[in-house]
């Protein structure tokens, strides 16, 4: 049983990064990031502020379409294509096959995330382009750019003589090298003069934040797999924009009415609150106050695993009496 747990996870992952949406929204999500630093110029107030903000906002709206995108691909679509009575029709139990579709599909997202972080980082480090005579960072645009670059080159040499899978070929490529892209800027500042490793990075804060960010991405990605259990691509999309508006305001919306309204009250405690994962307005009031403790941390993974865990048991009783005949 756990091989073909395994086996069911690994070719789900395999499958999500091959599909081409994958890689479209991966490079739209790195021109985004590219592009913030220019964008996060447009403001009266403090365009690093803004900058730290879009680039946080660009990661969820990436983890939101590639989560809806890829979980229909993996699941809804072989629904309909019947292709899914190959596995099933095997002694593989419908409850086991959701839950390996679910790591494998997350997997894929973890990396998906992992290669846009690398990007926000260097996004980061950069600064905000506030006017058309800013210098820019040579170092960032040296390694991460070349990067970026030297992977899509060997990839398609790879395709071209070799045969080799053009996307897997490339995600397995631009991951090293892109993460040493990463450590190779932290040892030097804009003008090429050696540092202390990290003096001139992003903050261990960020980070953070970002990862509370791919915490909001697997409940969502949850939400995706169990809508794709009964729905198509266009309702799975729907139904997760509508589950993150919803947990994004919910203490506004819901908990500042929960003595009042019976409606509020189920609403606050049914929907997936988001809010305690979103931490751009303590980062930017810059206090010891708002530092965000390993305490904090620790009690919003709790509470993401316990609500995928829930959703992902919802997405097991959809699938276990869908008609796939």
């Amino acid at each position: 049983m756990i091989q073909r747990f395994f086996s069911i996870a690994y070719n789900t992952f395999v499958e999500t990064v091959c599909q081409p949406i994958y890689g479209v929204i991966l490079l739209a999500t790195a021109f985004m990031l590219v592009m913030n630093v220019s964008l996060a110029a447009f403001t009266l107030d403090d365009d690093n502020k803004m900058l730290l903000d879009i680039g946080l906002s660009t990661l969820l709206l990436s983890g939101l379409f590639l989560s809806a995108f890829s979980a229909t691909g993996v699941l809804a679509r072989e629904i309909q294509n019947k292709t899914v009575l190959s596995v099933i029709s095997k002694p593989v139990s419908r409850p086991l096959f959701i839950i390996a579709k679910f790591v494998g599909l997350h997997a894929a997202l973890v990396l998906a995330f992992y290669l846009s972080v690398l990007i926000f980082i260097l996004g980061q480090r950069h600064g905000v382009m506030e006017t058309s005579s800013t210098p820019w960072d040579g170092p960032v645009w040296a390694f991460g750019g070349g990067s970026l670059v030297l992977s899509g080159l060997i990839a398609a040499y790879c395709n071209y003589l070799y045969g080799k899978n053009f996307p897997i070929t490339v995600i397995a490529i631009v991951t090293p090298l892109l993460t040493i892209a990463v450590l190779l800027v932290g040892k030097f500042d804009e003008h090429w003069d050696v540092i202390p490793f990290g003096s001139n990075f992003v903050g261990g804060q960020v980070l953070i934040a970002a990862f509370l960010v791919l915490l909001t991405v697997t409940i969502i990605a949850a939400v995706a797999l169990a809508a794709s259990a009964r729905f198509g691509q266009m309702m799975t999309l729907m139904i997760c924009t509508v589950v993150l508006a919803l947990g994004t305001i919910s203490d506004s919306a819901f908990g500042a009415r929960l003595e009042s309204s019976t409606l509020a009250n189920i609403a606050y405690h049914t929907i997936p609150n988001f809010g305690i994962f979103s931490v751009i307005d303590g980062l930017s009031a810059g206090t010891a106050k708002t530092i965000i403790p390993i305490a904090y941390v620790g009690y919003a993974t709790a509470y993401a695993g316990l609500i995928t865990v829930g959703i992902i048991a919802i997405a097991v009783a959809a699938f276990q009496k869908r008609e796939i005949g």
